[in-house]
């Protein structure tokens, strides 16, 4: 079963799913909720975050325009990937 079934699924479950099971599935997963809410505080993904912004002010990376982003977008979808 592929990620997306999954996510439906697990949707569609919790919509109707008693409150003492709701509660038991976010107690398992809390914490990563919590990290996700946080992410600011992540200093990995900060340092990766202002990497990127350096470089792109820079001229190091070049970056990607709109009209270029959408039709490698289109082409990839098209192509099924």
């Amino acid at each position: 079963m592929n990620t997306s079934t999954i996510r439906q699924r697990l949707y569609d479950y919790i919509k109707v799913a008693d409150d003492k099971k709701v509660k038991a599935i976010y107690t398992a997963i809390e914490n990563d909720i919590s990290e996700m809410d946080n992410w600011w505080d992540d200093e990995t993904l900060i340092a990766e975050l202002d990497k990127c912004s350096s470089d792109l002010k820079s001229g190091k990376d070049k970056g990607v325009n709109w009209a270029e982003l959408k039709r490698k977008l289109v082409s990839q979808t098209s192509n099924g990937l």
